[in-house]
């Protein structure tokens, strides 16, 4: 009996040995043709950051537009788990193949015309983190070390709006070129291109964006086990992003949405191949350079999208110079006005509009024929004008019509007076005719031209100074626009400085008491100060620089308007 029980457990265990076998050596053949599960290769970063002065950081729209105006930009991308690995179609984990990883993405662009938009961006893997896992007999090696991407080209058309309106429409695309590393995760290994249709729009408030697209990739099969593979190719590209603009556009917070997944194969739509992501970012302008960071979470479980995402970038996007606005309309040219008489003087302006005149101030006679000859323009006429080359003033003496009046009543007419506002009298001298032979006043003071005397070291006032006196009297009645006149008393320096000080004082003051009892002048307009010695106006050292120096002065310190003066 054991014989045959023996024979079949060697049978069975034979045929089982030989079976596993031949699958071991099928597993092992396909991993040695492969190499790796990866060794295809594609682009696993499924962040495609926006041209260099875009309003978003993946959604691309709101580029601000002119001519021959070049914009720079460096971006620092950091993905979390952007590599898991799953089977049983995504709800069995099996490890983490590239836990962490760092790009840093070169680009720049160009804006043509204030319409077309060029761009192209250089992706650097600068550290890529994980480890080799397994879903079944096929290790899935985890790439690692510095690799360069694929770099890309872009170009943009906006077809409607204008750069900052409420809403525009724009065509672009972009076009990668393999220069990127397939087995570190790095390169589609093909060229391909990426057209996409952008909806964008901005007030002083709000800015948005809308993006679809379609991505057009070679197809490539990633094998993990016999029952487990995901088949990779041609994307449709979607997104969208809003943010609220603050302090005249300078500084922009909002989210954005984006995302990507397979067209064709057998896992067209399905979870391995569906890529969404959501960005929440911030962008402040300083003048010319843009600092812009984002974070935010994976949303999907297909290949490349991370667990979490932080961006942060630096862009040099000059704004375009305002256009200047149109230049007024010419304005029509005047018609001249209508002149009927041909006298250069308008007829709504001419009081004779039909009879050639002469212009004047007077709307009554401005355009009339002129009157009558009167040289001095006095309004006399020449026949008439005692004076006709002198203007003057009417008077009912004919010897005196038209002549020059005699303002200051002293006989003496203001043509001929050297003083026409002070009484005088007559003069060979034409600069002193009709000017007061003691008195002058000037417009800060009024001269006298005698000295006033005092008996020696007293402050009593000699009888030989009250014509003098009663002239100054006679000079403030007649001027009753000066308000206010300081009496002023100096000295010579003989004696001590207080003795001369006092003496002035008095002296002044009893000029005063004269002016106001003698003079009947009112005392409110008069005030008296002494100053000693300290205002010389001669040399102290000679006795005729002495007698200068004693002396009184009357300062004007206040005037009115002038007030006329009847004769």
């Amino acid at each position: 009996m054991r014989g045959p029980y023996l024979l079949h457990w060697l049978e069975y265990m034979t045929k089982a040995r030989t079976k596993r076998l031949v699958a071991t050596c099928v597993l092992m053949a396909a991993a040695a043709a492969a190499g790796d599960v990866f060794a295809q290769g594609f682009t696993l970063d499924r962040f495609q950051p926006s041209p260099a002065g875009d309003r978003f950081f993946d959604v691309q729209g709101g580029d601000p537009g002119g001519e021959l105006a070049p914009r720079l930009m460096i971006l620092g991308d950091y993905a979390y788990r952007p590599l898991v690995l799953y089977r049983n179609n995504g709800d069995e984990k099996v490890g983490t193949v590239v836990s962490s990883r760092l790009l840093l993405h070169l680009g720049g662009s160009l804006s043509l015309w204030n319409r077309l938009w060029v761009s192209a961006n250089m992706p650097l893997a600068l550290l890529t983190d994980g480890q080799t896992q397994s879903a079944g007999d096929i290790p899935v090696s985890s790439p690692s070390g510095f690799a360069v991407g694929d770099l890309r080209f872009g170009l943009r058309l906006r077809l409607a709006g204008e750069v900052g309106s409420l809403a525009s429409l724009s065509i672009g695309g972009y076009i990668y070129v393999p220069t990127g590393s397939e087995s570190k995760l790095a390169g589609d290994g093909k060229v391909h291109a990426a057209p996409s249709v952008i909806l964008s729009g901005e007030n002083d408030d709000l800015a948005y964006a809308v993006n679809a697209g379609i991505n057009l990739r070679k197809q490539s099969s990633l094998q993990f086990t016999e029952t487990d593979s995901t088949t990779l190719g041609s994307e449709l590209t979607f997104g969208a992003g809003f943010a609220f603009l603050f302090s005249e556009k300078t500084v922009q917070l909002g989210p954005e949405f984006y995302g990507t997944t397979a067209m064709v194969g057998k896992d067209s739509f399905a979870k391995a191949t569906t890529n969404m992501e959501a960005l929440l970012g911030l962008r402040i302008r300083l003048g010319a350079l843009v600092f812009g960071a984002a974070a935010g979470p994976g949303i999907t479980q297909g290949m490349g999208t991370p667990t979490f995402r932080a961006v942060g970038s630096l862009a040099y996007v000059p704004l375009p110079e305002k256009p200047l606005p149109p230049p007024p309309p010419p304005k029509p040219r005047p018609q001249p006005p209508r002149d009927r008489d041909k006298d250069g003087i308008p007829d709504k302006m001419d009081a004779c509009p039909d009879e050639p005149g002469v212009k004047t101030d007077d709307p009554e006679t401005n355009g009339c024929p002129p009157p009558p000859p009167d040289r001095d323009g006095d309004g006399i006429l020449d026949r008439d004008d005692a004076c006709p080359d002198l203007k003057g003033v009417k008077s009912d003496d004919p010897t005196q019509n038209g002549c020059p009046p005699d303002t200051d009543g002293d006989g003496i007419r203001d043509d001929v007076d050297a003083c026409p506002k002070e009484k005088g009298k007559p003069n060979e001298d034409p600069t002193k005719n009709g000017c007061p032979t003691s008195v002058r006043v000037t417009e800060q003071e009024i001269i006298i031209l005698d000295q006033v005397q005092f008996k020696t070291g007293s402050a009593e006032i000699k009888k030989a100074s009250d014509d003098l006196l009663m002239q100054v009297a006679l000079v403030l009645a007649e001027h009753p626009e000066i308000l206010k006149l300081e009496v002023q008393g100096h000295t010579d320096n003989r004696g001590g400085k207080k003795y001369n000080l006092k003496l002035s004082d008095k002296r002044a003051a009893a000029v005063l008491k004269w002016l106001v009892k003698r003079g009947n002048l009112d005392a409110g307009r008069l005030s008296s100060h002494g100053y000693g010695m300290e205002e010389p106006i001669a040399d102290n050292d000679s006795s005729e620089g002495r007698q200068k120096n004693r002396r009184v002065q009357f300062k004007i310190l206040e005037k009115g308007p002038s007030a006329g003066r009847s004769n």
